[in-house]
């Protein structure tokens, strides 16, 4: 079974990560999730969803595909290189996790998490959401792709003729998973019409 980590910082846009989430159990895959304190505000200021009870409302098969981390869990299984994975999403990312992630300093289990994705030269995707970049962000951004990530900005694609927010949701989703190398049919192709 293929296993992937998913982590949610505090960034606007957590209905992102709770449409990963759910489709990630659903493909029956392993997902650890780690949310940074600052996610789980965010999260519930913005959706009014509250992470565990999230996770706790998937029926039985999805439920025992997910493993939660506490962020301050430095002894969870992902925090370790030896534990071996298919893969990180950071979904939503803020610009002061890339910072951190970037310059290897750590701070919360999530941060660690990503850091030994890079240091193990496994798949990492962050989607960063906020805006306007400074130079700052954006050399942030550029050490973290030439270290092997994907930068994805949450960016969504009209040509699919979206008709619903849940539409431009599963665009970024899509695109997100599509790179971690998940595959999923959320985003529309583009068939050169």
């Amino acid at each position: 079974m293929k296993r992937y980590v998913l982590g949610i910082c505090g960034a606007s846009g957590g209905v992102y990560a709770l449409r990963a989430l759910r489709l990630l159990a659903s493909c029956e895959l392993e997902t650890h999730v780690v949310v940074s304190a600052e996610g789980e505000r965010v999260l519930f200021a913005e959706t009014g969803v509250d992470i565990g009870e999230f996770i706790a409302a998937f029926d039985e098969t999805a439920r025992s595909h997910v493993i939660r981390h506490a962020h301050n869990n430095f002894f969870a299984s992902i925090s370790s290189g030896s534990f071996r994975t298919d893969g990180m999403l950071v979904l939503p990312c803020t610009l002061s996790a890339i910072g951190s992630i970037a310059n290897g300093t750590g701070g919360d289990l999530l941060r660690r998490a990503a850091d030994v994705h890079i240091k193990e030269r496994r798949p990492l995707v962050l989607v960063p959401r906020e805006t306007p970049l400074s130079v700052i962000h954006l050399r942030n951004m550029l050490t973290l792709a030439q270290a092997g990530a994907v930068i994805l900005p949450a960016c969504p694609g009209f040509y699919g003729k979206p008709k619903t927010i849940d539409d431009l949701v599963d665009f970024v989703v899509g695109r997100a998973l599509t790179a971690l190398g998940v595959d999923c049919d959320l985003a529309p192709e583009w068939d050169g019409k």
